[in-house]
């Protein structure tokens, strides 16, 4: 890969991982709720999540879809369904700090890793970023665009996290609070725009 591929590619992923979208949203909405130490699993989880899907993807999934076309429309019809249902859950959630914090918890690891395979934004990140930047699907191809994209999204999507636990501050009484949740899932919705 030339200098300036990678480069081209190094702005790519940082675009890609810094925009709003699905994690990111749900991410600031974790600050928000339960601080930075206790988001830190979904963080990861989303990481490492979209890691092997990845590293998946770039090794032969993607040659499903391009045989099987249905398969990309059954997969994004079942992603935007649950997204829907995630910004309905958002919304409509308890409207005090103390009983979210209480009652709910964030992502755990694992729901953050298996969540990146329905989420539509990372897999429009996984296939662009495989068919510009990988185009030989040869295992080192695939092992390194993984490897920048894994360095370049854990500190771009950790600064929505970092965000939401700084707007705590504001969401000290339940009218705020609540309208912080539906903005949250109004931005969920529309983050579903392009995939639309």
């Amino acid at each position: 890969m030339s200098v300036e591929i990678l480069t081209a590619f190094m702005a790519f992923a940082f675009v890609t991982s810094v925009t709003p979208g699905p994690n990111n949203l749900m991410l600031m909405n974790s600050g928000a709720s339960f601080g930075i130490r206790k988001t830190v699993t979904h963080v990861l989880g989303i990481v490492v999540g979209f890691i092997c899907m990845l590293l998946l993807v770039g090794l032969g999934i993607m040659q499903i879809f391009q045989r099987f076309p249905v398969s990309y429309d059954i997969l994004k019809i079942l992603s935007i369904a649950y997204l829907l249902y995630l910004a309905f859950k958002i919304a409509t959630s308890n409207t005090t700090l103390e009983h979210n914090a209480t009652k709910t918890k964030p992502f755990s690891f694992i729901q953050a890793a298996m969540f990146q395979w329905i989420n539509p934004k990372a897999w429009t990140m996984a296939l662009t970023a495989l068919s510009i930047y990988a185009t030989s699907s040869d295992l080192n191809t695939v092992l390194f665009v993984t490897l920048i994209f894994a360095v370049i999204n854990l500190p771009a999507i950790s600064l929505w996290v970092l965000l939401g636990q700084k707007m705590q501050r504001f969401l000290t009484s339940r009218k705020r609070l609540k309208a912080f949740n539906v903005t949250m899932a109004m931005l969920l919705v529309m983050s579903l725009y392009p995939v639309i």
